[in-house]
């Protein structure tokens, strides 16, 4: 009978010994893609959608694993810890690609350097650029066609500019630029074009099969501070 205790104590503490492993290893697992992922995101110029990257586990939500008919388990996930629509989109398009369409307008409508790239912190839009004080800085729109079916410009006509990028403004009344500006005839505003599709800069799923294929590693290594 004593025999028999012993080894179901033995039993009782191994397995305690391996639940403990498994959820500060599945921790580990998750918080190391969360950082992958993040430097990914950096490395395509966009460590600010990083920091919407979040993760947990079991040991952090519960402490404890979760029971099955065949022993136990334990997990740790990543996910986007914003309902921002804007963000998420813009997570997925870095990390999965995307096709970008417009969606209020038959073309999609990307501005130049030849005028400011934002409106106070939004990005700039035709419509913006109408309701602002470009107009009368710069010059109202013109839309033409551009150098195929697939392809709208929207243009600035008769306006001065400088070596520096987004310079260009209205031409004087005069009819001539003023000394250090060249005059043009027009100037590209905005590109319109039907789409366009955006391969994945991210790969959030290869991060995280990578962090799978390490996690023999990392239970061996919680294994040996358990013996420590």
């Amino acid at each position: 009978m004593e025999w028999t205790a012993n080894i179901r104590a033995f039993r009782s503490m191994s397995q305690k010994k391996a639940e403990r492993v498994a959820l500060r290893a599945s921790d580990r697992g998750a918080r190391i893609a969360q950082g992958e992922i993040r430097d990914a995101l950096a490395s395509a110029k966009a460590a600010r959608l990083g920091r919407a990257i979040g993760y947990t586990s079991d040991l952090r939500k519960s402490g404890r694993v979760h029971r099955t008919a065949t022993g136990f388990s334990a997990s740790g996930v990543v996910f986007i810890r914003t309902r921002n629509e804007r963000t998420v989109g813009a997570i997925i398009s870095f990390t999965e690609g995307a096709e970008i369409v417009p969606v209020r307008s038959q073309w999609l409508w990307i501005a130049t350097d030849e005028i400011p790239a934002r409106i106070g912190r939004y990005r700039m839009t035709p419509a913006r650029y109408r309701d602002s004080a470009l107009v009368s800085r710069i010059g109202p729109l013109v839309e033409i066609a551009g150098r195929h079916s697939g392809e709208r410009l929207l243009i600035v006509r008769s306006v001065t500019t400088s070596a520096k990028p987004r310079s260009a403004r209205r031409m004087p009344k005069s009819g001539r630029a003023r000394p250090g500006r060249e005059a043009q005839e027009f100037i590209v505003a905005f590109v319109g074009i039907k789409g366009t599709s955006r391969v994945a800069q991210a790969d959030a799923r290869q991060i995280v099969r990578g962090v799978q294929r390490a996690m023999p590693t990392l239970l061996a290594e919680e294994f040996r501070k358990e013996r420590s």
